[in-house]
């Protein structure tokens, strides 16, 4: 496993001190499992490299926004980083605070500005002029100024899958490099805007230092180009999009990449700055594994099939991205291994969770997709009419229930049929 937090013991696949066998018979599959350990020490690998340094972390809540996960956070002492007013009301629930959120995001609307707003986050990132219009006339309306960083796109790739690559100028994320000096003019002209920072986000599942010190030197010379117009930048917002092992990747280590990165702004003269994180898939990704049961063994004459209770509307990376997740048996069986793709019973060839996997298996045995604490769930929908999963925390030898499963009922309590 890539988690010392899922750890076979007497053959049995366990999360902390908890069978995961014991996990699906009480609360059954498909079934999400986090350990609020592997949370605690990935979001510590961050917050301990960041500590006596003009550094801070912001947990990526698209990321996973399960409440409890947001809590385990925010009992830390976490900010947060959004990118809907939905996400806002979940990191309020959690515990979290406003005024430690920043706002992300291409496409906010008027009604979560002015929602943010009242709130009082500590900083919208803008990354397009019409947007910086709408946020100063939200922020008339309300008689305030909004704190705001541009978004600036550095034309810096990250080497990673072209779906997850943010920081490329055919992106649409973010100010091109070569317009933003002209547009923190134009945001610092605004009466009802305050311009404190500088952002950027270069994609997700990066596994290499020297994109991020590339898209930093880059942020670094044009700060120093915007207060030569006589604006001041109070902080630089790296992003996050650092990856984690899935199969074979080699990350480098949060707390070096933290301490890489700070040391690199402080020798270029800019250690005054505050610097944010925005860690998602770090923290979360290999704190959760996705428990579901074999229902069928479907030989073939080209490939053999393992049929599963879990499908691509519970796990949707795999259909979308062709991601590789490792899936392992709960319990190990001495026994011959097959040949088999994971499949599941949603009704699409893409419906797959894993292709040519060796596994010695039987019907009704339980598998374990493993890294699936990000990007997992709250990408998860009701496809075929499907309920979502139960996500359980583990902590230590006690297992709660955080979200109940869906049931069939709720899918459609919303709508009608038309009358007579």
């Amino acid at each position: 496993m890539s988690d010392s937090a899922f750890h076979y013991v007497g053959g049995v696949l366990h999360a902390e001190g908890v069978s995961a066998a014991s996990l699906a018979e009480q609360f059954g599959t498909p079934l999400y499992v986090y350990s609020r350990d592997a949370l605690t020490r990935a979001y510590h690998a961050y917050a301990d490299a960041c500590a006596g340094r003009r550094a801070t972390v912001h947990v990526a809540v698209k990321a996973n926004s399960n409440l409890a996960v947001l809590n385990v956070f925010a009992r830390m002492g976490a900010g947060f980083d959004i990118v809907s007013s939905g996400e806002l009301a979940r990191v309020l629930a959690a515990g979290g605070r406003a005024q430690n959120t920043v706002f992300s995001g291409v496409g906010k609307s008027a009604a979560e500005m002015r929602e943010a707003l009242e709130a009082g986050v500590k900083c919208f990132n803008v990354e397009s002029i019409p947007e910086l219009h709408a946020l100063n006339e939200v922020a008339k309306s309300l008689g305030r100024k909004a704190p705001v960083s541009l978004r600036v796109n550095p034309d810096v790739d990250a080497k990673t899958h072209p779906y997850i690559s943010t920081g490329l100028k055919s992106n649409k994320f973010g100010v091109a490099f070569g317009d933003a000096r002209a547009t923190y003019a134009q945001a610092h002209a605004m009466a009802h805007l305050d311009v404190v920072g500088i952002d950027c986000h270069i994609g997700s599942q990066i596994t290499e230092i020297s994109p991020y010190l590339d898209a930093v030197d880059k942020l670094l010379e044009l700060v120093e180009q915007i207060e030569s117009d006589g604006m001041s930048i109070r902080h630089v917002d790296v992003g996050g999009g650092l990856g984690i092992t899935y199969d074979d990747e080699t990350p480098p280590d949060i707390g070096d990449f933290v301490k890489t990165l700070l040391d690199h702004i402080e020798k270029r003269g800019h250690g005054q700055r505050e610097v944010y994180f925005e860690p998602g898939r770090s923290l979360v990704g290999n704190a959760g594994v996705l428990l579901t049961r074999v229902e069928y063994l479907k030989p073939g004459e080209e490939k053999n099939f393992a049929i599963v209770d879990a499908a691509m509307n519970d796990l949707a990376r795999p259909a979308m991205y062709e991601a590789f997740h490792r899936i392992v048996p709960v319990v190990k069986r001495d026994a011959k291994a097959h040949r088999y793709d994971v499949v599941g019973p949603v009704c699409e060839s893409g419906d797959w969770l894993g292709r040519d996997r060796e596994l010695a298996i039987e019907q009704g045995d339980l598998l374990a997709i493993c890294s699936a604490g990000a990007y997992g769930f709250v990408m998860s929908s009701n496809y075929n009419t499907r309920p979502r999963a139960a996500e359980v925390m583990v902590d230590g030898e006690r297992a709660r229930l955080v979200r109940e499963r869906e049931e069939v009922k709720q899918l459609f309590a919303g709508e009608s049929i038309l009358p007579d």
